[in-house]
Formats: C-alpha cells, sequence, structure tokens
C-alpha cells in the first residue's frame, strides 16, 4: 500500500494540507510518514478511556434543606428518600438468596477445598435445601421467632457458615455471631444478654471454650452442634453440664425427618445481634434487621450499577470474618446476583494459595493487608535501578488514575505489575476495603498497580457496615467518598475540639434504613448512640470537600488533656505518623499531668532493614529495634511528617521507645476489628512511657536552669515544653 493511501485512509480532515505537503517526496520518506500516521491512528483508536462515573465528580453530595447542613448523595431521587432495596423479589436476605438461586439458573454457590485440591462447590438448591433441613431441626427442637429465636453461630468463615445463617433467615431466626477472640468472659457475657440456648460451632475446641463460658452461669445454653469430628469425652462433658453435643450431619437428619414448612421473615425483622468489642466495657449488641442489611446492600449495587455489572460469573473470596457486617455485605451483594462464594482454608498463610486457585473476581480486604502487599512489592525493589523502574511505572499509570483511567493492560502492566496481579488470581475486577483508614499513598500505588475498580467504603456496624463510598471515576485518594444512597450523613458540632459544622466540619451522623435499631437490651448506650431525631453518632470527625466528599480527620473518642490544657486526639497524630515507611504501629500516649507526648512504635519487619540500609544502618531487625540512632532517625522521620500534616507543636511527640512485636488481637492488644486497645496499651507499656517521660524530664530540668529568672521567661521545664 502507497504512503498516500494510507493517508487517505485515515480520513482525518486536518490531515488534508499534510497529504498534499508530503507528495513528490521521496519513496521511503512517505512510507516512513505513513507508518508513523498509521500507528498513531491506531493509538487513538486503542487509547484507553476513563471509566465514565455515574454523577458529575466535581458534585457528588447535595446538601438537604433544613438547616442542619445534611447532605445525601446526588444519585438519590429526593432530599427525603433513602434507597432501601434495589431489586423488588429481594428485600429481605432470605429473599436474596432465593433471587440468586433463579438468576444462577441453579448454579454454583459455595466453594471450598482442602489443601493441593481445587475448589469444589455446592448449588444454590442444595444450599437451600441443608439451610431447610437445619433450619427444621431448630424449630423441632423448640425455637421459634417469638420466643427462643437467638442462634449463636461460632465458625471461621465456611459454607456451613452460612447455610447456618440461611437456615435462621428461612424461619424468622436471630443469628448471633460469636468469635474466640472476644475472650471467654465476653462470650459467656453475650450467650447470657441473648438467652442463646443452641450454639453452632466448627470445631471441638470452640465447644469446649462454650462449657467453659456457661460454667456457673445461667446455663443457657442447651445444645451445641459440630460441624466437625468430636469425641466422646466431649459427650460425656457436655452430658454433666446439661449440654447436648450433636453433630451437624444428625443435626440435619433430624430436620429431613420432620420438615417444616419456611416462615420467612418481613424487611422490619431482626436478622442478626452483632456484637461490637468496645475497646472498654462488655460488648454492645448492635440489633440489625433484614432491611438494614439490604439498603446497604442495594446503595453498593447503586453506585456500582454501569460500571461493575455483578453476575453469576462472579466470584468472592470469603477469609474477613462473617462475624463483621463487611463481609456479610459484601456476600449479599454477591448472592443477589446468583454468584459463587470461595472459602479460604482457614489459615490465612496460605491466603494467596487459595487465591491463585479461586481466581476472584471480586476482594474485599483491610488496610493492614493493602499495607503488607504494598510492603512486599517495595522490599523486592531491592536495588536502584529496580527501585527506579517501579516508580517510573507508578507514575506512568497515576497520570492515567488522575484522567480517570483504570487498567490493567497497558506496557507497565504486562512489565512491572503483572507479577502482583496474578498473585491476586489474575481475574479480580473489583477491590473494596474498610474497617480502617488506609493511607493515601498505598491507595494509590495499589489502585494503579492492580489496575481494577478499588474503592474504599467508611461506616461501622451501627449503620450495618457503610454509609460513605468512594464513587467509581474518582480514584483520588485521602477521602471515603460522599453519602451512600440508602443514607444522609450530617456533621455537628464539636466545639471542645473547635470542630463547627458552619465550616463543614465535626462529628459524623447517619441517618437512613441502614441505622441499626439500637443495643440488645441496653437503652442506656442505645440513647447515647441514636439521638432523639434519629442521627446515630459515630463518634469519628468529618470534614466535607469542595466536591461533596466527605474526609475523616480526627476522633472524638480518646481525647485527654495536656498539662497546660491544650486537647489531644492520639488517633489523629497516629494516622499522620503511620504515613512514614518504617513504622508499622504507633500508640501515642499522653495524660493530664505530662506537658507532652511520648510514643511507642512498632517498626515495619519487612521494611525497616531496607530503609535504615538507605539510612547506612546495618543490623538485624531486633539489632535495628535497639539502635539509639535508628530511633533517632525514625523520630526525625515522623516528626517531619506531623509538621507537614500541620500538627502543632504539642500534637507532636517528644520522644519514642521501638518495640519488636506487632500490637495483635491474641497479645489484646487490638480488638477483633483491629482498633487499639488504648488503656491494655497504656498497662502493657507503662515502664517504656515512664522510662521516656523521666528522660524528658531530667532534659527539661537542664534546660530550665540555663534560662534566666524573670516574669517573661521560662520559669519551668513543663511550660518550656508546652511553649515550644
Amino acid at each position: 500500500m502507497q504512503a498516500q493511501d494510507v493517508l487517505r485512509q485515515l480520513r482525518i480532515p486536518e490531515l488534508e494540507d499534510f497529504r498534499q505537503y508530503v507528495r513528490g517526496f521521496p519513496t521511503n520518506a512517505l512510507m516512513g510518514v505513513g507508518a508513523f500516521a498509521a500507528i498513531t491512528t491506531y493509538w487513538f483508536a486503542s487509547r484507553p478511556k476513563a471509566l465514565k462515573p455515574p454523577c458529575d465528580l466535581g458534585l457528588q453530595s447535595l446538601e438537604i434543606p433544613g438547616g442542619e447542613h445534611a447532605r445525601r448523595s446526588v444519585l438519590n431521587d429526593s432530599d427525603s428518600e433513602y434507597l432501601t432495596h434495589y431489586y423488588d423479589d429481594a428485600q429481605t436476605i432470605y429473599q436474596v438468596f432465593q433471587r440468586g438461586l433463579r438468576v444462577s439458573n441453579n448454579g454454583p454457590c459455595l466453594g471450598s477445598r482442602k489443601p493441593n485440591q481445587p475448589y469444589e462447590w455446592q448449588s444454590y438448591q442444595e444450599v437451600v435445601d441443608r439451610a431447610e433441613n437445619i433450619g427444621s431441626a431448630l424449630l423441632h427442637r423448640g425455637h421459634f421467632h417469638t420466643g427462643d429465636k437467638f442462634i449463636g453461630i461460632f465458625s471461621q468463615n465456611r459454607p456451613e457458615w452460612t447455610i447456618s445463617e440461611l437456615a435462621c433467615y428461612t424461619y424468622n431466626l436471630v443469628t448471633v455471631p460469636l468469635y474466640d477472640t472476644l475472650g471467654t468472659e465476653a462470650i459467656g457475657y453475650i450467650i447470657e444478654k441473648a438467652a442463646i440456648s443452641t450454639v453452632i460451632c466448627d470445631v471441638a475446641d470452640k465447644a469446649r471454650l462454650i462449657l467453659d463460658c456457661i460454667t456457673g452461669q445461667g446455663k443457657t445454653v442447651k445444645t451445641i452442634v459440630l460441624m466437625e469430628a468430636f469425641d466422646r469425652d466431649l459427650v460425656t462433658r457436655g452430658t454433666q453440664s446439661g449440654v447436648e453435643i450433636l453433630s451437624l450431619k444428625e443435626f440435619e437428619a433430624i430436620g429431613k425427618a420432620n420438615p417444616q414448612k419456611p416462615t420467612p421473615p418481613e424487611p422490619d425483622d431482626l436478622a442478626v445481634i452483632c456484637f461490637t468489642s468496645g475497646t472498654t466495657g462488655n460488648p454492645k449488641g448492635a440489633m440489625l434487621t433484614h432491611r438494614n442489611v439490604i439498603s446497604n446492600t442495594a446503595a453498593f449495587i447503586k453506585v456500582t450499577q454501569g460500571t461493575l455489572n455483578p453476575s453469576h460469573t462472579d466470584v468472592v473470596i470469603s477469609f474477613l470474618p462473617l462475624a463483621h457486617m463487611f463481609e456479610r455485605v459484601v456476600e449479599c451483594v454477591i448472592l443477589i446476583h446468583g454468584a459463587r462464594i470461595g472459602y479460604f482454608q482457614g489459615d490465612i498463610r496460605l491466603l494467596m494459595d487459595d487465591l491463585k486457585t479461586l481466581q476472584p473476581t471480586v476482594f474485599p480486604v483491610v488496610p493492614r493487608l493493602l499495607n503488607r502487599m504494598f510492603d512486599k512489592v517495595f522490599s523486592q525493589a531491592n536495588t536502584p535501578l529496580k527501585r527506579w523502574l517501579l516508580d517510573f511505572a507508578f507514575r506512568r499509570k497515576e497520570a492515567e488514575l488522575k484522567t480517570g483511567v483504570m487498567r490493567k493492560d497497558s506496557m507497565w502492566d504486562k512489565l512491572i505489575f503483572k507479577k502482583v496481579q496474578v498473585s491476586l488470581g489474575g481475574r479480580v475486577r473489583l477491590i473494596i476495603t474498610g474497617a480502617a483508614p488506609v493511607s493515601p499513598t498505598i491507595l494509590t500505588f495499589l489502585r494503579a498497580a492492580l489496575g481494577c475498580q478499588f474503592y474504599e467504603g467508611y461506616g461501622q456496624t451501627e449503620c450495618t457496615a457503610g454509609c460513605t463510598m468512594s464513587m467509581p471515576g474518582d480514584w483520588s485518594a485521602g477521602h471515603v467518598g460522599p453519602p451512600l444512597p440508602c443514607n444522609a450523613v450530617k456533621l455537628v458540632d464539636v466545639a471542645e475540639m473547635n470542630y463547627l459544622a458552619a465550616n463543614g466540619e465535626g462529628e459524623v451522623c447517619v441517618k437512613g434504613p441502614n441505622v441499626f435499631k439500637g443495643y440488645l437490651k441496653d437503652p442506656d448506650r442505645t440513647a447515647e448512640a441514636i439521638d432523639k431525631d434519629g442521627w446515630l453518632h459515630t463518634g469519628d470527625i468529618g470534614k466535607w470537600l469542595p466536591n461533596g466528599i466527605l474526609k475523616i480527620i480526627d476522633r472524638k473518642k480518646h481525647i485527654f488533656k495536656l498539662a497546660q490544657g491544650e486537647y489531644i486526639a492520639p488517633e489523629k497524630i497516629e494516622t499522620v505518623y503511620n504515613r512514614s515507611d518504617p513504622v508499622a504501629q504507633i500508640f501515642v500516649h499522653g495524660d493530664s499531668l505530662k506537658a507532652c507526648l511520648v510514643g511507642i512504635v512498632v517498626p515495619d519487619p519487612d521494611f525497616l532493614p531496607i530503609w535504615a540500609k538507605r539510612k547506612g544502618f546495618e543490623g538485624s531487625y531486633l539489632e535495628l529495634c535497639k539502635n539509639k540512632d535508628v530511633k533517632a532517625a525514625i523520630l526525625e522521620d515522623i516528626l517531619s511528617l506531623g509538621k507537614e500534616a500541620g500538627l502543632k507543636s504539642f500534637e507532636q511527640v517528644r520522644d519514642i521507645a521501638l518495640h519488636p512485636e506487632m500490637f495483635t488481637v491474641q497479645n489484646g492488644l487490638l480488638t477483633p476489628t483491629l482498633k487499639a486497645k488504648r488503656n491494655e496499651l497504656r498497662s502493657y507499656f507503662r515502664e517504656q512511657i515512664d522510662e521516656l517521660y523521666a528522660k524528658i524530664k531530667i532534659v527539661a530540668s537542664r534546660t530550665a536552669v540555663l534560662m534566666p529568672e524573670s516574669p517573661t521567661d521560662f520559669t519551668s521545664g513543663a511550660l518550656l515544653l508546652s511553649l515550644q
């Protein structure tokens, strides 16, 4: 083909003059020009296109008239109407499953695997049949929705968890999830509070824990159903405690021999009592209805309609605890579309193998896992050239993100990011994170590296799971998006912290069909959470950004005063300091008898050696944690971040101690939702905290001696520290 023919076929009007110009050029030159033009045209035709957002990203929420500065999603039809359901035939969790059965045409539903084996699947109808058998057995043994209606489920994620839950919903019973990180005392409290007489467990150890819990108490538990094998000793111990131990197989057989017709719930019937473990006091049982759960599910579908379009071909990996609502809502989104749930093997160390085998399309995560993924990628870039290539590839993809383009078929994906994408199975098209803040740096990097729709949500159990979520096409970070279509959000004054709603700042409050009905048998704490107008007070401090999205900037709880009267919100400071590369965890401490803050830092075991080497330090992880110069360098780094973030001088820590072991649920320093137990942390590190303050006092005293004594000068080390 001649070069002129190539240009002619391009049919680009702007090239007409160029065609005239090139006539008479030597053939080779024309061929080169033609090839260039053809390549240019191909690029224009195949260049990546931005995801079309469902609204104007410059205005993602609207203020509701009424003077309270409340805002709603632009996706709502009116100021007063909030989404309660998406599909008319799925207004309860029971109906969600029935719809999934229909639209999947009885396709595969729940999958599990044994080590080094493929996933094995149970169909929707098989799940329905087993649920009816279990539910019939519950009714045969005296449970009924107007009487003994609370059923405990004490298990890791597995098909039987979901089947047992569906059994409850088929007969309008209420699930009460239990989890061992609550501790024996808390589990005993929950069993007594909810008067649970039947608990469905996965393994014998949990049955033993239940028997330990009910010793000497009201002994409401009469039956324990076990999914896995158990020995006669357990049966004997149960008999001695007045508890019958049955296998799930036996229990299903009882139901099959005594079938009961389903008695499905109504939308406003209770579905689940989700006990949340606070940092202090007994757990609180949040009462959630079917409408609560379905409205939250519907809101997610509404936001992502036209971009995600879930179908029966989707697969989610289930590993986040089913005892918490985040995972439950994600799985409702899956089941309502007749898609599949694949459960991990129960060992988080095998999760990557499960991902590669299952090849999920939907991947719910929490920030802690994202942090590990980020660290892993950067730890492998262990030479200056690899680090430069990784940074360069990220910058190219970040530039695309800023234009709304999210993809994984670029040159940089094929050369640099393919490995991390394959590690998740290679088919992930949606990731959603919640439960805790995620660093904007990490979120942006992983959005670029993974090249799939990647959302961040915000909420709490008391609003079912989420109340805001980032919008499709808005791939910026550092915020949690606009209100979901199922609720309104307003900010109220927190005067003591100088946050005022008139300035677009204040405590985040939520109102809508996803807000819970209160705490089980606890009217006082219910009144503290929900005001007389129905607004849920979250305890978080938010700020409206100009385009109508929310940024979480602080926490109302855990506020304390320093000796000079300044209010301190330690979680805000910890969020800033956690952006430091070598920091994995940090606990900031202060009290009213001290004039400054101190901190306990757990360095990142994967990243600290790399970071330290760049700073000129050598040694093992433990050696580096004991190195005073390393500590000084980390302190300098976090103080620099604090200054950049606008922390006031009294909000900056004065000194830190390095601790080599992570804060975990197992060692009692984190709640099961990975929030810091501040009282326990303070007690655990009391010796280190006292040593830090002792050193600061010595330095302050020496400094005060050198200061002139006059009314206009500093007269004490404490005052000196408070004014620096």
